[in-house]
């Protein structure tokens, strides 16, 4: 599908746009043509993708929605939006919106008339509420947050009307805007009938509709990856390996969650599935922060592009940009700048390395659809293979301060990074290098 062969770039709009940190319902500001502006850059460092983080109309950070069916007064209209969708499929860039079904924000339509009527509204049914409770907000009752967090209120997916008011938008968001997926905002918790019920919703505007399930922890889920319910789920135990991997000095640490995931044994948990690899994004520190040696960064993205995966690129990444997330109300407000104060500058040669892998990885099906498997492995330098109908393409990588040789076949081929013809038998990766080299 469309999906397995992308490279994504991922948008935290309110953050990208430079957008006030709380929404004040006054008047509407137009932003998103900040989004529009940088699509031709996009387009020319080979992203084909891309991922927006929520944009509709919320009280704070969009994972707080108030209505589903208006795009956040902090970013513009509906109209706007609809023109955006349109100017990334006219790049023949796909479109993935954030869909936030588990929770909203607390100024929400529904949660406003319990407030309002207690008991003697039938909204009262949309949410998880207990009349004899309290909460901080002490609104005289209490009602489930997620994960304990009250400002973002559990919605009751049991509820009819609820499933009603969200198939809705959700037709509305393909219909009217032209969207091609959704990323389900921490599908862990949500329950396993709600992705067969909302594949046939969107199936029966778009048979090739993309659902991406948000998984902190992957090691239960493979049994959603059906064509009933999710198409892919984010690959948290990867990103969290290879960081681990590359500042411990222990690559075997992401060789084991790489065979462990996509390996060719029987209880390997996603032989022949992509999920969605990434290095960083709108919850975790920056990779270019998180990485102690700089001199690492090749190592990391070539692996990132070359392992089993769909790789998606965290906006201001590609040019180095750093952020560490904190604690408490606003930790990961440095998370999410706006792209106006990323200096487009800093690392010319990651750039230029992250286009290369875009249009590597957009060219080579045996990367989209390939088989893992290990080739030769030592904490600072490692290989595999990836394969498809006869084709390999092997990545190797050196974190160490000395060269290496590696051996993995007799035979020639092409390193797709720098186009120059090599030996695939006792080959030399220089101190803090990679090589993707294309047999044949």
């Amino acid at each position: 599908m469309w999906f397995d062969e992308s490279v994504f770039y991922q948008i935290y709009p309110l953050g990208y746009c430079g957008a006030e940190k709380y929404n004040d319902g006054g008047e509407v500001r137009r932003r998103l043509y900040k989004i529009e502006e940088n699509i031709p850059a996009l387009r020319s460092l080979g992203f084909n993708a891309v991922l927006l983080n929520p944009l509709f109309e919320s009280g704070r950070h969009g994972y707080d929605t108030v209505d589903f069916y208006r795009v956040d007064r902090r970013l513009g209209e509906n109209a706007d939006f609809r023109s955006l969708v349109g100017k990334f499929h006219e790049a023949g860039m796909r479109v993935v919106l954030d869909g936030v079904f588990n929770h909203v924000g607390r100024g929400f339509f529904a949660f406003d008339e319990v407030r309002k009527h207690r008991e003697r509204t039938d909204k009262k049914d949309w949410f998880h509420i207990d009349f004899n409770g309290n909460t901080q907000y002490n609104d005289g009752f209490w009602y489930e947050g997620w994960e304990g967090h009250q400002e973002l209120v559990k919605l009751n997916l049991q509820n009819p009307a609820v499933l009603e008011y969200i198939a809705g938008a959700v037709r509305m968001w393909i219909g009217e805007f032209g969207i091609d997926g959704l990323r389900l905002d921490v599908a862990y918790m949500l329950p396993e009938w709600f992705f067969e019920w909302l594949r046939r919703i969107v199936s029966e505007m778009r048979p090739d509709f993309f659902l991406l399930g948000e998984v902190i922890h992957c090691q239960n889920f493979a049994k959603n990856l059906t064509p009933a319910r999710l198409d892919s789920i984010t690959n948290y135990e990867c990103y969290k390996g290879l960081t681990s991997a590359l500042n411990s000095d222990n690559l075997f640490e992401i060789e084991h969650s790489l065979e462990r995931l996509f390996g060719a044994q029987p209880w390997c948990l996603y032989t022949g599935k992509n999920l969605l690899s990434f290095a960083d994004n709108h919850d975790v520190t920056r990779a270019c922060s998180a990485l102690r040696d700089k001199r690492k960064l090749s190592a990391l993205y070539a692996i990132l592009y070359s392992m089993p995966g769909i790789p998606c690129v965290y906006y201001g990444s590609e040019y180095g940009a750093e952020g560490e997330k904190g604690r408490g109300e606003d930790g990961d407000d440095a998370l999410r700048p706006c792209m106006d104060a990323v200096d487009r500058g800093k690392a010319p040669e990651l750039t230029r390395l992250i286009g290369k892998l875009n249009r590597i990885r957009a060219g080579e099906r045996a990367l989209a659809y390939g088989s893992y498997e290990k080739c030769v492995l030592s904490n600072k330098y490692m290989c595999f293979r990836r394969e498809r109908e006869g084709e390999r393409i092997y990545c190797a990588v050196n974190i160490s301060e000395t060269p290496v040789a590696m051996h993995v076949e007799n035979a020639d081929g092409t390193d797709l990074l720098t186009g120059e013809r090599c030996a695939l038998q006792d080959f030399v990766l220089s101190p803090f290098s990679a090589k993707i080299i294309k047999k044949g």
